[in-house]
């Protein structure tokens, strides 16, 4: 069955602008509702009880994030601008109202909470059984893969994360990340700079069944 898309079933809304770095919601300062990505990227992260952050996700254009807010709860989760982002919103209460009279709405909506919640769970899966150099492999193929576009060599170019959010996104260390992005660098698995990430995915799924980074 294929996913239906909620911006059908939604009217034009606020539009909010930020700057690269710029917190849109969190602790504090609670959401406004759902929104979706119109340009740039958004990260959304959770804290640890240790005070260390964790990445959920990075959303693009198109992209709705922030459906925690649908539970009414206090935010448990931030999320902020890696580049220039713009973003349009709907408040709970509009969703509720735009529910009664779009039911097509609702089970958009849950389609993309059973999507996400099936996501997931493979990474939590990935965290329960692979080790850090395998984590860090698939996450790179999934943004990758998500985040990139065609290159003329084979690979996938997508917008620079640092390795400390990499590290986030992972669970581990900024200093681990480096050692193996080092590593995939000279095995010519991705190049990376302050602009951007390339990711060769044949070459790093090569590496990956030879025995790993470091084999």
């Amino acid at each position: 069955m294929p996913l239906e898309d909620p911006l059908a079933y939604l009217p034009v809304s606020t539009i909010g602008e930020f700057r690269k770095g710029e917190v849109i919601y969190g602790p504090g300062s609670p959401p406004a509702g759902i929104y979706v990505v119109l340009a740039g990227h958004v990260k959304v992260c959770r804290e640890a009880e240790d005070g260390q952050q964790v990445v959920v996700d990075v959303y693009q254009s198109d992209e709705f994030f922030g459906e925690s807010a649908l539970l009414g709860t206090p935010p448990t989760e931030l999320a902020a601008a890696l580049d220039s982002v713009r973003v349009m919103s709907w408040k709970t209460k509009d969703i509720q109202e735009l529910s009664l009279r779009r039911p097509e709405l609702c089970f958009a909506l849950l389609q993309l909470s059973v999507a996400r919640s099936v996501e997931f769970g493979n990474r939590i899966q990935s965290f329960s059984l692979e080790n850090i150099e395998r984590r860090l492999a698939r996450a790179l193929l999934r943004l990758s893969d998500r985040l990139g576009a065609p290159t003329d060599n084979e690979g996938r170019q997508m917008i620079s994360l640092t390795h400390e959010f990499i590290a986030q996104y992972v669970g581990t260390s900024r200093e681990i990340v480096t050692h193996y992005m080092n590593t995939l660098r000279r095995k010519r698995c991705l190049d990376y700079s302050r602009k951007n990430i390339v990711v060769y995915e044949k070459s790093l799924n090569d590496v990956m069944t030879r025995g790993g980074i470091d084999a």
